[in-house]
């Protein structure tokens, strides 16, 4: 690095910084003029460095701090990292709490440090502001930085994802540098609203991943073993073997069949929502809706299992539950001796969504007020082995969504029908 690319010829410089010094008693008294003139080259020398190298070179090109994946708006992300979930007992069970990676954790790691924009420790123990000014820690604090809504236009997402690397916080260090997964949190909790606590819309798709993901799978709650079932009895005209499949459960003695007919298949399950849905609206004026296809006996070729495939899936289950609109057992037979497997009432119901995931909850059927006494749970395990924040999200999920009617979250007239089998106390609205 050369000083005369800041027009300094070195010679005349250090003549007239000499005569300088020599004129001043106060700095020959303390310092050579010698010694000056190197300190004032050695400062010279820093300047230049500073103003000359910039966080470039060739390994700063081949670093990437954009975010690159696209955003998975099923992914959890909220502001703090421990989260009591609406629907929670007094004291909170194990299934009310949501531990997970949070936005203010990530700030924490990253930025509020000692060193930074966080809060340091004096030599008397006592808590000081922070070395370089925000301090960044609280919901207030981050909130600053953001546009709740839109992460392109918010100051913190441009901090963590441009390329300019003197603009860029955490400043850049490859071994300091937020994480993708980090990034997706942190854009996820802005796009959501950027909100201090979540809500439905936080709980909402994360929940409908984790019950889709877990129970959808391995041939189990999904269409295509809903229907096949039917198509193997004979109920769909038209099928041939070649439009299903048939399969033994691995360590199980129970056989499934699979509509492979994407069409038929579609057709038939959405005519069956469609039954169910107008029959339970009035049982006595849509008698002839009946739902008359059975998931389980006495076909030889059995499915014990309604499909949970989507959103749309998953509220039918909810409001409608399986074990009432498709059971192993006759509970109607019309005059002309057509025999249904379905109850009158869709609320004569022993289990719901949320029972068949959370073991700590008992449920009081609602139609005839008797509180079950078995554990539940199953679904978590048997089919998700699903952790209990899973669980919570599961839960915040339930207790928030309009769509699940009060009388599935708190009974006919409010008073609750589920209760903590721990504390005995109840969900009321």
């Amino acid at each position: 690095m050369s000083l005369s690319s800041f027009g300094i010829e070195i010679t005349d410089t250090l003549r007239f910084f000499v005569q300088l010094l020599s004129k001043t008693n106060f700095f020959m008294k303390k310092i050579s003029a010698l010694k000056a003139a190197v300190l004032f080259f050695s400062g010279l020398f820093l300047t230049a460095s500073l103003f000359q190298c910039t966080k470039q070179g060739e390994l700063a090109d081949q670093f990437d701090r954009s975010f690159t994946l696209t955003p998975d708006s099923t992914m959890f992300s909220p502001f703090y990292d421990s989260v009591i979930v609406p629907g929670a007992d007094i004291s909170p069970d194990v299934n009310d709490v949501v531990k997970a990676r949070s936005v203010q954790n990530i700030i924490d790691e990253y930025c509020g440090t000692s060193g930074c924009h966080g809060q340091i420790v004096n030599n008397l123990g006592q808590l000081e502001g922070p070395k370089i000014s925000p301090r960044i820690h609280t919901y207030e604090d981050v909130m600053k930085f953001v546009n709740a809504g839109s992460p392109e236009t918010s100051k913190l997402w441009e901090l963590i994802t441009t390329n300019d690397f003197n603009k860029a916080m955490p400043p850049v260090n490859v071994n300091h540098e937020l994480k993708t997964i980090d990034k997706a949190i942190i854009y996820n909790w802005i796009k959501n609203g950027a909100k201090e606590n979540p809500s439905l819309t936080d709980y909402r798709p994360a929940a409908i991943n984790l019950i889709v993901s877990g129970c959808n799978s391995g041939n189990c709650h999904n269409q295509a073993t809903a229907t096949g079932v039917w198509a193997r009895s004979g109920l769909i005209p038209g099928i041939t073997s070649a439009d299903t499949v048939k399969f033994t459960v691995t360590g199980s003695t129970s056989t499934y069949c699979q509509l492979t007919n994407k069409t038929k298949m579609d057709e038939l399950w959405k005519s069956y929502k469609d039954s169910v849905k107008k029959f339970y609206a009035d049982t006595n004026a849509n008698a002839s809706f009946r739902p008359w296809k059975t998931f389980g006996s006495p076909t030889t070729v059995q499915s014990v299992r309604g499909p949970l495939s989507d959103y749309d899936d998953i509220i039918m289950d909810v409001w409608y539950p399986k074990g009432n609109r498709t059971g192993t057992t006759v509970r109607y037979t019309d005059p002309s001796g057509k025999k249904f497997y379905v109850n009158n009432t869709y609320l004569n119901a022993t289990s719901t969504m949320i029972t068949r995931v959370d073991s700590t909850l008992q449920i009081m059927n609602p139609h005839t007020g008797v509180w079950t006494t078995s554990l539940q749970g199953g679904m978590a395990r048997a089919d998700g082995n699903l952790s209990p924040s899973e669980i919570a999200i599961i839960k915040g999920w339930y207790f928030t969504d309009p769509n699940v009617p009060d009388v599935w979250k708190y009974g006919k007239n409010g008073e609750g029908i589920f209760r903590y089998k721990r504390t005995m106390n109840l969900i009321k609205k």
